[in-house]
């Protein structure tokens, strides 16, 4: 009799909850693939206006939460619930939530003010909050950074706000320098045309502004040249690797040595000394 009881009560109760439950899973999931595919279709439409990277995955994301916040309350209004006694009370947990989670807040307002101010747009080569990479994306809270061994970084946008900004590729050109050592009975002019050509070869230095080459200061062991190229911001890194090594097979062709440091040590023998 039990059993024939609990089964009673279980088809009575889907009956009278399946279809709700049904109908409400049905909304969830049906709704969600419609927000989707309404936030896919405006980033499609500002993509075609030509609006920036940057701010078009932004408003892309931002639309896709509201559009999932309204998909949640249909689905709870589709279960018999009270939306509105629901909207109350989701008012004021979300300000005692607001409350609990300033930091989150602040990162959300913090990608708003980049997303107007612009200090960087996605492909730039950045060091924000102490740490360089490729801005990758700029999310609602986050700011995501690829670096060159393709490691990804994620930084709170309130941290990178709150610090220095460093954008190394907005001006589209980068300034290399570098300090070359030459030997003190080493022809500074020489040396200097040297370099120059050498620099000058490279496929990366860009012909405007002109290269130069400087003496910075004397050495222990060394007179110093700074040598400061052009190169374009995307090529830097392989561009000061591969400059460096032609300014060290040129100078080695010119016979001018790349001095390394020295040091003279003088013995004294006090056996002498003792011994009178």
């Amino acid at each position: 009799m039990e059993n024939q009881e609990w089964l009673v009560t279980a088809q009575a109760f889907a009956v009278q909850y399946g279809w709700l439950i049904t109908k409400a899973l049905l909304i969830f999931f049906i709704g969600k693939f419609v927000a989707k595919m309404l936030a896919d279709l405006a980033n499609n439409l500002m993509k075609r206006k030509g609006m920036d990277d940057m701010l078009r995955k932004f408003i892309r994301n931002i639309l896709y939460a509201v559009l999932l916040v309204f998909v949640v309350i249909a689905t709870i209004g589709a279960l018999g619930i009270q939306t509105a006694s629901i909207v109350a009370v989701v008012g004021a947990a979300g300000l005692a939530i607001g409350l609990a989670l300033q930091g989150s807040l602040s990162n959300f307002a913090a990608g708003v003010l980049m997303i107007i101010f612009r200090p960087y747009k996605l492909g730039d080569w950045v060091n924000v909050a102490g740490t360089e990479g490729i801005v990758e994306e700029v999310e609602i809270f986050t700011t995501v950074l690829r670096k060159r061994d393709r490691t990804k970084i994620i930084i709170p946008n309130g941290l990178i706000m709150s610090d220095q900004i460093f954008n190394y590729t907005d001006e589209g050109k980068r300034r290399v320098n570098l300090i070359i050592g030459i030997g003190y009975d080493d022809d500074i002019d020489h040396a200097r045309e040297v370099i120059l050509t050498a620099i000058r070869e490279s496929e990366h230095v860009l012909p405007d502004p002109e290269p130069t080459v400087s003496v910075s200061d004397l050495g222990d062991s060394c007179v110093n040249l700074t040598v400061r190229p052009w190169v374009s911001s995307q090529t830097h890194n392989p561009a000061v690797r591969e400059i460096t090594e032609r300014i060290k097979k040129a100078l080695d062709a010119a016979g001018i040595s790349i001095p390394y440091p020295q040091r003279d040590i003088h013995v004294f023998n006090h056996e002498d000394d003792q011994g009178e």
